[in-house]
């Protein structure tokens, strides 16, 4: 689970062994690999037009920056507990809506950084609009945001629960 305070961002020790073992796989093996596919496409020919040089290098490219990304994540990184189960919502949450007090209108999401999101339970950011809406609310109280077009919205928090993973 993450929380992102300023330029903090607070991650279970799971998250944290995992994002690390990206980056070292990343750092690594990995980079080792496209120098290779590189070198080979090099050793091609005119590069000018060589596809898979050009593809390895884009590769290269959007592998180096993932490395920065978890660089800079991890150098920002805090590694703590999950948040207790008080029924406030807060970063690292399940956290279950209804939109407009409708209780037959429900939306669970898990309020945590990108960098966590699960295919098991949709992610919305702290900094998102609806996660600035609703964190640090109650269950049982309303949490308003602001929708793209400009306009408000009404969400009545139903459920916060600590994610499992």
């Amino acid at each position: 689970m993450t929380q992102t305070s300023d330029n903090v961002t607070w991650l279970t020790q799971e998250a944290y062994d995992q994002l690390k073992a990206e980056l070292e796989n990343l750092s690594g093996p990995a980079r080792t690999e496209i120098a290779k596919k590189i070198e080979a496409a090099r050793e091609e020919g005119d590069l000018r037009e060589n596809g898979g040089y050009h593809a390895a290098k884009e590769e290269q490219g959007k592998q180096e920056l993932r490395i920065r990304q978890l660089t800079q994540l991890l150098e920002n990184a805090k590694v703590g507990e999950a948040p207790a189960d008080t029924g406030v919502v807060a970063p690292g949450m399940v956290v279950t809506i209804a939109f407009d007090g409708d209780e037959d209108d429900t939306l669970s999401f898990l309020l945590a950084s990108r960098e966590y999101a699960s295919a098991d339970v949709e992610t919305y950011s702290p900094q998102s609009p609806l996660g600035q809406g609703v964190n640090g609310k109650k269950v049982g109280q309303d949490a308003e945001y602001e929708l793209p077009n400009g306009k408000m919205a009404m969400v009545r928090i139903l459920e916060a629960k600590p994610y499992q993973g």
